[in-house]
């Protein structure tokens, strides 16, 4: 997985966590957003005064940012606010549906992961004899949107299948078994030394 150049909104705390316990002229604003591309889960310290909303797409590459100083660090699932966890399945939505075709694209090229497993059986509601008619089925002639996939395999709903296998995998910790521990959506949630892996520099 690659580094994130956009990220969406979560949550805002112009006042910082409030179990934060330094004096209010020390804290700093927080932005808790996810990566548009891997899903990451990210801090941010926006720029001061810096207008910052819920469910607004804003810029984290390596270039000049407009209202992000720093990326603070890495987060995983647990660390989200509440108000992050309520609004993250309604942005991965809008992500999933904005991007349509790289997300199609995945019934078209999926393939095996082992011999016994195939990285369709991955979304949830498809198993074995499913997997095998969409397999037929792109055989003759490739996917060319969800709609296009529901209405050719009656017994799916293609987009919920993406958004609840990406939930799945952000939700879901690195040491997880079962199918849960396949990623093919998002990156790994950061282990305790990998936290930083964004950098603290400032833009």
């Amino acid at each position: 997985m690659g580094m994130e150049e956009y990220a969406i909104i979560l949550d805002y705390l112009p006042q910082g966590y409030a179990h934060d316990r330094r004096p209010p002229h020390k804290k700093e604003p927080i932005a808790i957003a996810v990566g548009d591309r891997f899903f990451s889960l990210i801090e941010l310290v926006p720029k001061k005064g810096a207008d910052i909303r819920v469910g607004e797409r804003v810029y984290i590459g390596k270039g000049e940012r407009d209202k992000i100083d720093y990326i603070k660090r890495r987060l995983t699932y647990k660390e989200l606010t509440q108000a992050a966890k309520d609004e993250l399945e309604n942005v991965v939505k809008k992500i999933v549906e904005e991007n349509e075709k790289r997300f199609v694209d995945f019934f078209n090229k999926a393939g095996p992961i082992t011999t016994r497993l195939h990285q369709l059986e991955l979304l949830p509601g498809i198993g074995d004899k499913l997997m095998w008619e969409i397999l037929e089925e792109r055989k003759k002639k490739p996917f060319e949107s969800f709609a296009d996939i529901d209405e050719r395999i009656k017994t799916i709903d293609s987009k919920k299948s993406i958004i609840n296998r990406i939930l799945i995998e952000i939700e879901s910790e690195e040491e997880t078994a079962g199918k849960a521990k396949y990623r093919i959506f998002t990156s790994p949630p950061p282990r305790k030394h990998e936290r930083s892996r964004y950098g603290t520099s400032r833009r």
